[in-house]
């Protein structure tokens, strides 16, 4: 059987760990925040009525595609692109390719930085790796103007976030919205965790404060994590509604 990814991959690795895959998640939901084209995510009406879930479904849809065998994995990416076509269809207007281009850079830099902040440095073919997974689900969906290889993403990555990023209303609204559903400790926490990952554009714009006392947490947890101890703290820290499909993640 081929798999979409290969089975001794360090993307099955980064998206085989749940509290790594949380990270991803944390990550996109602030630069979600900031996206020229996040009203595109307000059009349906799903995102501002629940953002974790909203944002919850798409870190979803990319692990369904890591592990799947490589027909079933097609398949799937196929159904997301058809969802954004019924979308555009149901606006009368196209979402501008540089917005689709946005997700996909957001899930490469964020499998890569939630990795590193949680485990260890990734070398450069790990890297590599983990653009050319998603440069290939970025091909297979009909993106116009990827880059070719990792360093022209870094640049492109780079100009991206110069160019597409803006606080708004909207910027506003779905931070309102996380501390709603999340309730003030895990929005705290989500907050201090955003600003260790996210690109300093990201954190400057979104003003995110200083990471204070985040970093002995982190540190204590990767500890934790060292001994397969984590678990226990990390769930207790889980929305009721997502824990058992968070806990599902984890395959380590």
């Amino acid at each position: 059987m081929k798999f979409f990814v290969k089975e001794d991959s360090i993307v099955r690795k980064i998206w085989g760990s749940a509290d790594t895959t949380l990270f991803i998640f944390a990550g996109s939901a602030a630069e979600f925040a900031l996206n020229k084209a996040v009203d595109w995510l307000y059009f349906t009406g799903k995102l501002p009525a629940d953002p974790l879930g909203r944002l919850f479904s798409t870190v979803t849809y990319a692990r369904q595609i890591i592990f799947a065998e490589e027909g079933a994995a097609l398949q799937s990416i196929d159904k997301i692109t058809a969802i954004h076509k019924g979308v555009e269809h149901a606006r009368g207007a196209q979402i501008p390719d540089w917005a689709y281009r946005d997700v996909l850079f957001m899930l490469i830099d964020y499998s890569i930085r939630s990795f590193e902040l949680l485990d260890r440095e990734l070398t450069h073919a790990e890297k590599v790796e983990v653009f050319n997974v998603f440069y290939r689900v970025g091909l297979r969906m009909g993106l116009t103007g990827l880059p070719a290889n990792y360093v022209q993403w870094k640049q492109m990555r780079e100009e991206h976030l110069q160019d597409n990023l803006a606080q708004s209303t909207y910027t506003y609204h779905l931070y309102q919205q996380y501390r709603k559903h999340l309730g003030w400790l895990r929005y705290a926490l989500l907050i201090k965790v955003q600003l260790m990952l996210v690109p300093p554009r990201v954190g400057d714009q979104l003003n995110l404060g200083e990471p204070g006392w985040i970093k002995p947490i982190l540190n204590a947890y990767r500890f934790l994590r060292r001994l397969k101890v984590e678990a226990f703290l990390r769930n207790a820290l889980l929305p009721a509604e997502y824990k058992m499909q968070i806990m599902r993640m984890d395959l380590r």
